[in-house]
């Protein structure tokens, strides 16, 4: 004969209850299980949070990207704690399943019609977590190699925008904001911290200005003369007098 196992034990200790305790595990036991559920969700979010919050300090995450981050870890928690609890409650399983195949369908709608901000947002995420600059920097972006392009001291780091303090010539000290997306698109030249930056970068010496002609007065005539040595000059067209007697 085989030996039964636990849960055929359970049913079999269930059906030798009263009548009136039968109905009663039947409200408590699915009850019990939802406690459970909630407890080990809460338990679940506080870890990730832990987490988070350890890996933010880590890589110096601002504020702005551990808050959305938080948000999405906690609403993932509770979606499939929610299902859990749907499924206890006696839901079936094809609904559960028809409602988030139709969410997931919806989000990824949105996802592809926000890709433009999500991608900046991913972006800024390498960005906190990669380093491949931090604020205090100077930076350049470079369509390839040779061409340049923004130039400035890193400022400020957001989910959408790195901000530089131009330090060409032309525009010193105006604010430059780049999608954070397109820094991933381009090379960059970096300069850490106090790192001196070429003067001809930042177009000083980049080549200089060719001395502007003193204008000619309307009224002065072209001098054609030939120069001598002591300063005096030959005048074209009349003889040069001598006076071998002097006087």
């Amino acid at each position: 004969m085989p030996t039964p196992t636990p849960m055929q034990r359970l049913r079999a200790w269930h059906t030798h209850l009263p009548d009136w305790l039968q109905e009663w595990l039947d409200v408590m036991i699915p009850l019990l299980h939802i406690v459970l559920i909630v407890l080990g969700t809460w338990l679940l979010h506080r870890l990730f949070r832990r987490l988070i919050r350890r890996a933010s300090a880590h890589y110096q995450f601002p504020p702005e990207l551990f808050i959305p981050i938080n948000v999405v870890v906690r609403w993932v928690i509770l979606s499939g704690a929610a299902l859990l609890v749907l499924e206890r409650l006696g839901v079936s399983a094809t609904v559960l399943w028809s409602a988030f195949t139709g969410f997931a369908t919806v989000g990824a709608v949105a996802f592809f019609a926000a890709w433009s901000v999500l991608s900046n947002l991913f972006c800024a995420f390498l960005i906190f977590t990669g380093r491949p600059f931090v604020v205090g920097d100077t930076i350049e972006l470079l369509d390839n190699a040779e061409k340049p392009g923004a130039l400035g001291k890193v400022v400020d780091i957001n989910l959408l925008y790195t901000s530089l303090q131009d330090m060409t010539e032309a525009n010193a000290g105006a604010l430059v904001q780049i999608p954070n997306a397109l820094i991933f698109q381009r090379v960059v030249r970096r300069w850490r911290g106090e790192q001196a930056v070429p003067a001809h970068k930042k177009g000083a010496g980049a080549g200089a200005a060719a001395p502007v002609p003193t204008p000619m007065p309307a009224n002065a005539l072209p001098v054609t003369a030939d120069a001598r040595p002591n300063g005096t000059l030959d005048r074209p067209g009349k003889a040069e007098s001598q006076n071998p007697g002097g006087a």
